[in-house]
């Protein structure tokens, strides 16, 4: 199996890039990942909570979104608490004219959320109990 198809080592470059800079950026979507956009009756809480505790050790938040109404987004995710630092911006540090944003992780209902949702909830755990 290819390096980075294997799990374990995808994990193993989070928490060396999170030891290295003390942080990670974390990209996330809006839609179906944080927000129920087809009314499927959804609870996004475990995401939630997760983001939240991915910015209580210091992650850069970014929600990435192809929502037209940005001011519905920033309402919805003050509303519920939702951090985030940026909406569909590069972090300060990154500066790019390409549109796909910078990020170590993207958490998406369409991208393998369930492995990467795991992966960040070991590496919060991890910087949690002082383990890297």
């Amino acid at each position: 199996m290819d390096y980075y198809l294997n799990t374990n080592n995808t994990l193993n470059r989070l928490l060396t890039e999170y030891k290295k800079y003390g942080s990670l950026v974390i990209a996330y979507d809006f839609d179906d990942t944080v927000y129920d956009f087809h009314r499927k009756g959804h609870d996004f809480s475990d995401i939630i909570t997760l983001l939240c505790e991915l910015k209580s050790i210091n992650c850069c938040l970014i929600c990435w979104t192809g929502q037209q109404d940005l001011d519905f987004v920033k309402s919805y995710l003050n509303e519920l608490q939702i951090p985030v630092d940026l909406i569909n911006e590069n972090p300060p540090f990154y500066q790019s004219s390409s549109r796909k944003i910078y990020a170590n992780a993207y958490l998406d209902d369409r991208a393998g959320l369930h492995q990467v949702f795991l992966e960040l909830k070991k590496v919060v755990e991890l910087v949690k109990n002082n383990k890297i």
